[in-house]
This record gives structure tokens, C-alpha cells and sequence, in this order.
């Protein structure tokens, strides 16, 4: 008779601690609750902002884990075009302060994905403003400026195929092929008020963007030196390396081809098979990846700032509730 096993244990979360406090020390941030003033997501009442609850944008924003990497990932293929690569290099304090960046960037996202009309209006402006400032000479003697067309589509380009592609592989479900190209002609909405010219729109079209730009793309000093800081981890704790060290690695594997061959990089390093993480390559950080975006989703439960905003979309129901049944 074989002995009956006992019930498997919950999975621990204290692995998780330092992953959960820097993820919602972000989000505590993108809320107000950091030291910055709070993003208003309740305001104005029954407002669906830019995309609304049932937008592909809403669903591919509010899962963190594949956010992190998704925008790792196009940090690393934006720094490919020299002239972005510029503009970050004198006029960004990344290597100083690479958390408040973050933060920064994480607020724009949110803020303008979740808030009402106003408030994206207003995030919008703000990026605007300081993009007048942004100029400059590139080491190559070209000049540059932050509100060119040209290098807007090229970052939000970058950007939002970060987020779709991340999402596609760590995200809780997978898209079907017309859902990307519904998210991609969701989003191009923020890079037209930006001013950004030609802004693709579905998968077929940014494939064919990448295939254009591709000769304008190039690994500068300033650019190899920037990825390697984005490698080297933040914290000092065991637990805050390797998780940095995961969602580099998975960056990497989701850059196209022609990104990884300019970086130098035929295949993954194989950083994760330094008795970290069982295994070696591809498969090992992809595995790593899964793991820690499925641990985030479990440790930190339903996107606060989705959940803001369908209160608010929510609330302007509950305000013309009493006119609908007016006699």
C-alpha cells in the first residue's frame, strides 16, 4: 500500500518580498502615495479616457510582469538610433537616479492608459513641453531634437511592440493576431498626439517600419555602454539580482534579430545557468520569465490602477442612474 502524500503547500511568498515591494513602490508612486502628486484615475466620473474598459490597452497594460519586460526590451532597441541614443545621453539622469526614470516613465503609462481625458490631455502636454527642450548634436555631428516626427514614431514604435510582444509571451492569455493589431491601432493614438509621423498600426506594419529604419539603427559607444548598465542590477540583495537578471535576460530574447546581431548578441549569454537558475540559454530565461510575471500576478493581485479607472468609468453610470428612471 503506497503512502497517501501529503497536500502540496502553498507557494511561498516571501521569494517574492523584494519583487512585490519594488513593483508596488512603483505603483504607489504612479498613485501619488510615493512623494509625487496623485494621478486623479477617479476624475472625471463615468470619463473612459482614451481606450475604456474593453480596449486591448487596458487588458495588455494591467499585467505588470509583461510590462516590466516588454519595456526593458524596447529601452534596449530604442538606443539603437543614434540620435535617440543622444538625446538620453545628455539630457537624461539614468545612470544617476534609474528608478525615478522608471517611475517616471511607469506614471506616463498609466496615467495615460487609466486616467481620464483630462489628465492624459494633461500628461501629454507635459511630455510635449519638455520635448521643446530636448536638442542637441549627436556624436556624429548630426543634430537632434526630441520632437521629431521621425524619432517619435520610432520610440513609440519601439515601445509599444515591447509591451504587445512581452504580453504575447508572459501575459496571462495570449492574443490572437487580430487583438495585437487591435492594440496597435488602439495605441497609435497617444504617438499621433505626440506628433509622431509615420506611426504603424498593425503587426504587418511595424514589421515593415523595423525593415525600413533598419539602416538608420546602430550600436554606438553611448548605446553599448547604456545596455550594459541596463544588465547590471539595481539592488544589492540576492533576491533583487536575480530578478533583474530574469527580466534583462527575457529583454534580450524578445529584441528582433537584427537588434541582437548590432549588440553583438548571436543567442542568450546563458547568465541564468550560474547556479541561479537550473538550465542554460533560451528556454532556462523564458522559463525564469513565466515563473516570475505568473508570481507577480499572484502576489499582487488585480491591476489598482485598472481597478481605479473602472470605478471611475463606473461612477458615471451611478450619476445618471436617477435621470433614466425620472418620470
Amino acid at each position: 500500500m503506497t503512502a497517501e502524500r501529503p497536500p502540496a503547500s502553498p507557494p511561498r511568498r516571501g521569494g517574492l518580498g523584494p519583487i512585490r515591494r519594488l513593483v508596488l513602490a512603483q505603483l504607489r508612486d504612479a498613485l501619488g502615495e510615493g512623494g509625487s502628486a496623485p494621478l486623479p484615475l477617479d476624475d472625471p466620473p463615468g470619463d473612459p479616457g482614451l481606450f475604456g474598459p474593453a480596449s486591448l490597452a487596458w487588458r495588455v497594460h494591467a499585467d505588470l510582469g509583461s510590462m516590466l519586460i516588454g519595456g526593458y526590451s524596447a529601452l534596449m532597441l530604442q538606443m539603437l538610433h543614434p540620435l535617440a541614443m543622444a538625446g538620453v545621453e545628455q539630457h537624461s539622469a539614468y545612470r544617476e537616479d534609474p528608478l525615478g526614470r522608471l517611475h517616471r516613465t511607469a506614471r506616463y503609462v498609466a496615467g495615460t492608459t487609466y486616467g481620464g481625458r483630462p489628465l492624459v490631455d494633461q500628461l501629454v502636454d507635459q511630455v510635449r513641453t519638455v520635448h521643446t527642450h530636448v536638442r542637441g548634436v549627436a556624436p556624429d555631428g548630426r543634430p537632434y531634437r526630441a520632437d521629431d516626427p521621425h524619432l517619435l514614431a520610432f520610440v513609440h514604435t519601439c515601445e509599444v511592440w515591447g509591451f504587445v510582444t512581452a504580453y504575447q509571451r508572459y501575459g496571462p492569455r495570449p492574443l490572437l493576431r487580430p487583438d495585437k493589431d487591435a492594440y496597435l491601432d488602439e495605441v497609435a493614438v497617444l504617438a499621433d498626439l505626440l506628433g509622431a509621423d509615420p506611426v504603424p498600426r498593425s503587426v504587418s506594419a511595424v514589421r515593415a517600419y523595423f525593415r525600413a529604419i533598419r539602416p538608420e539603427l546602430e550600436a554606438t559607444a553611448d548605446a553599448r555602454s547604456a545596455f550594459a548598465f541596463l544588465r547590471t542590477a539595481i539592488g544589492r540583495r540576492p533576491t533583487d539580482v536575480v530578478a533583474h537578471r530574469i527580466v534583462a535576460e527575457a529583454a534580450i530574447d524578445l529584441l528582433p534579430g537584427f537588434a541582437r546581431a548590432e549588440l553583438g548578441i548571436a543567442g542568450l549569454t546563458g547568465r541564468l545557468a550560474t547556479g541561479v537558475v537550473p538550465g542554460s540559454g533560451r528556454l532556462a530565461t523564458r522559463a525564469a520569465a513565466a515563473s516570475l510575471a505568473a508570481g507577480l500576478r499572484l502576489a499582487l493581485g488585480p491591476s489598482l490602477v485598472r481597478s481605479a479607472a473602472e470605478a471611475r468609468v463606473a461612477a458615471g453610470a451611478t450619476i445618471e442612474e436617477p435621470e433614466a428612471g425620472a418620470r
